[in-house]
């Protein structure tokens, strides 16, 4: 890492883990492929008022759309934990002594990963199973509809993990009623269940990356496990939601992903962003374009 705010990188993580130096970093998320076995993806339209359009709209209005880009990889694996143990051993070793691993993950691999994140960690660094709930997509009904991602929390030293409940912002309390006036304005730390909307898909926050997170859901995280000025990793980056709540943070980001459709968006993303490095990629191109998030509408792909 250079004196940057940030840096972000284009290469294969496993190749830019085993450069980073042991006990260097003081958090890392990582959001890793879910192993659907489909193509993750997302097309992203702009929508123009046109009395001869192909939608019709709010009040009968009719507006016509433009595809403007596609963002997709593929998320299939021979040998899922194969592709992950190296790089979660790597993660372990880069970790300072204080410092904490988060791994974002679905019910298809979260048990198997939950028995490889304690083989390599150990038993005891295991610190919290988050649960993410959210309401929105289809529902089956030939099962409970699947609507909760897994976030596993593990430290190098349980002993010695930094964590600051104090920094985290507070969140209503279910029933203000019943804890009264005083408690209910201040509201309540979160629990391990987390309510949080994904991102809406007119909100400015929205990328057009497949599998976009939550700056909220980042943010906590970040907010919880680690101080201002702090070195923050995600190598598997995506649109950059972990560097981006950083910055906003006051932490030092270092984002890694192989996927150049992605290292586009971010340079969209930060464009704004003063003092980020790029390593394998020029930005300036993507800067230029014209991606105004008002225009953009995302329709969803497998996931």
């Amino acid at each position: 890492m250079s004196a940057s705010v940030g840096t972000i990188v284009l290469a294969d993580n496993l190749d830019v883990l085993r450069t980073i130096s042991s006990d260097s970093v003081d958090l890392i998320y990582i959001d890793p492929p879910f192993n659907t076995g489909k193509q993750q993806q997302r097309v992203q339209l702009r929508t123009e008022a046109d009395p001869d359009g192909d939608r019709i709209g709010f009040g009968d209005k009719r507006y016509r759309t433009t595809v403007v880009a596609r963002h997709a990889y593929e998320d299939s694996f021979d040998d899922y934990l194969e592709f992950l143990r190296p790089r979660l051993e790597e993660a372990r070793r880069i970790l300072a002594p204080h410092g904490s691993l988060y791994l974002h993950c679905d019910y298809r691999e979260a048990h198997y990963i939950k028995i490889l994140l304690d083989r390599i960690f150990g038993r005891d660094a295991f610190i919290n199973e988050i649960i993410w709930a959210y309401d929105y997509g289809g529902r089956s009904k030939r099962r409970w509809p699947a609507k909760h991602d897994t976030i596993f929390f593990y430290a190098k030293d349980p002993d010695r993990y930094f964590f600051d409940a104090d920094a985290v912002e507070r969140i209503p309390y279910m029933a203000p009623d019943l804890v009264g006036p005083e408690k209910a304005a201040r509201g309540k730390l979160p629990t391990d269940v987390w309510w949080h909307t994904i991102v809406p898909t007119n909100s400015r926050e929205k990328t057009g990356y497949p599998t976009q997170k939550p700056l909220g859901i980042l943010r906590r995280i970040i907010q919880a496990s680690s101080r201002p000025g702090d070195l923050v990793l995600d190598f598997f980056a995506g649109s950059g939601t972990t560097g981006y709540a950083a910055w906003e943070l006051g932490r030092r980001f270092l984002l890694v992903d192989n996927n150049p459709d992605a290292l586009a968006i971010m340079a969209q993303r930060f464009a704004q962003v003063p003092d980020v490095e790029w390593v394998n990629f020029d930005p300036t191109p993507y800067r230029a374009a014209d991606m105004q998030a008002s225009l953009f509408h995302s329709t969803a792909g497998t996931e």
